[in-house]
């Protein structure tokens, strides 16, 4: 968690820079007063000065030129050394603190060649050209151990600031994943209410449009025939805000999980659309090859979408009085076809699969798995064929082979 002195050192790193160097330009005139006795005590006070100023002033360059001033601290540091400094981590503060910011900043192996650098320049300028004898371990082990910990720390620092970046990363990146997923299924299920409106309110409007002309054609000639396909209209207003009213109910679903919605509609309502077609003036033969299997509820809804969308078109565009749909069981598909006699050009006759009405179909026999195919009949009309596949029931028993 980032704390009020944290904070403070990100906005004025400059002022911390400059704090840095003073505090330890004053650590290195108090660490060159320690030695071994007072007979040992260099007397060079001015050239003292000059390097710890020269050293830690370099500080304040350490996060634009990191490896230069490990390079200046690393020399004044010696020059100390060499004159009968005892190397404690007083006066080895300033090059501590540039092998810390250069091992933040940089990769491992710098930081390493640099330390090992400066610690060799240190030790080898202090053996030469010591005047006092200060014993060897206090200038080669010393000075390895204190300049080895700024090091580790830093190194430490980076890594854990990379895990941070990489984990802030990968957050990111599954928040994005998750964002596009979630708007695909947005657009697949604005596409999957789309079709649906499409295939409920185009098949009852243009039901409506037909049955509405004839009466208004039958209403002085045969004023019976004409209220009575005026109650078909009434009925088939009634069924389309139904169907109308159950698709819209699924937008709720999500707010209002217990409301109640109309079961979907299947084959076993095929009866009820064939009668609304004829009260339109058009008349429907439909035939049953094989036997009939129960229907997963997507494939069924399927089946009955597509053929009544073929059975709207027909009665939009096709001057035909008569359509045939034949519905055929094999083991493992249902194929449904649907033709008429008409002589008119269906809506995608010179463009295959243009139309929303033929866009709509295929998708909807795509996304079960299945086949779609329309076009003229070689006898004239048009034709409409789709695949469905099947899948085993758990009531049906299965079929084995003799061994």
């Amino acid at each position: 968690m980032s704390t009020p002195w944290h904070r403070y050192a990100e906005e004025h790193t400059r002022t911390v820079d400059t704090m840095a160097a003073v505090l330890l330009f004053a650590a290195f005139l108090f660490g060159s007063e320690i030695t071994m006795s007072a007979e040992d005590q260099p007397h060079a006070v001015g050239l003292t000065i000059a390097l710890a100023a020269v050293g830690c002033g370099s500080l304040l360059w350490q996060r634009a030129r990191p490896r230069t001033v490990v390079a200046v601290s690393a020399a004044a540091t010696a020059a100390a050394a060499g004159l009968g400094h005892l190397p404690t981590p007083l006066l080895l503060g300033g090059l501590m603190l540039a092998l810390y910011r250069l091992a933040v900043d940089t990769d491992r192996t710098t930081a390493r060649r640099f330390y090992f650098g400066g610690l060799a320049l240190v030790v080898a300028v202090g053996t030469a050209f010591d005047p006092v004898g200060i014993p060897w371990p206090l200038k080669t082990i010393s000075p390895a151990a204190w300049l080895l910990l700024p090091v580790v720390a830093g190194n430490a620092v980076r890594l854990q600031g990379a895990y941070l970046d990489a984990v802030q990363a990968r957050a990111e990146y599954a928040e994005r994943s998750r964002e596009e997923e979630a708007r695909h299924r947005v657009a697949e299920e604005r596409m999957r209410i789309a079709r649906e409106l499409h295939d409920v309110v185009a098949h009852h409007l243009a039901l409506a449009n037909a049955q509405a002309g004839t009466a208004a054609h039958l209403s002085r000639t045969h004023p019976d025939q004409a209220h009575r396909i005026l109650g078909d209209l009434a009925g088939t207003t009634a069924a389309a805000l139904r169907e109308l009213k159950a698709t819209v109910g699924l937008l709720r679903q999500t707010c209002d999980p217990d409301l109640p919605l109309a079961p979907s509609p299947g084959l076993a309502r095929l009866p009820e659309l064939t009668e609304a077609c004829e009260s339109a003036g058009l008349t429907v033969h439909v035939s049953v090859e094989g036997t009939p299997r129960p229907l997963t509820g997507g494939v069924d809804l399927t089946a009955y979408r597509i053929v009544q969308e073929a059975l709207t078109n027909v009665t939009k565009h096709a001057s035909a009085e008569v359509a045939y749909v034949r519905i055929g069981w094999a083991r493992d598909r249902l194929t449904l076809t649907v033709t008429d006699d008409g002589t008119a050009a269906a809506p995608a006759a010179s463009a295959p699969g243009h139309g929303f009405g033929l866009i709509g179909m295929r998708e909807r026999a795509q996304s079960v798995g299945g086949t779609f195919a329309a076009g003229h009949r070689d006898g004239g009309g048009y034709e409409v064929t789709t695949r469905l596949p099947l899948y085993p029931s758990a009531t049906e028993p299965e079929e084995r082979g003799t061994p």
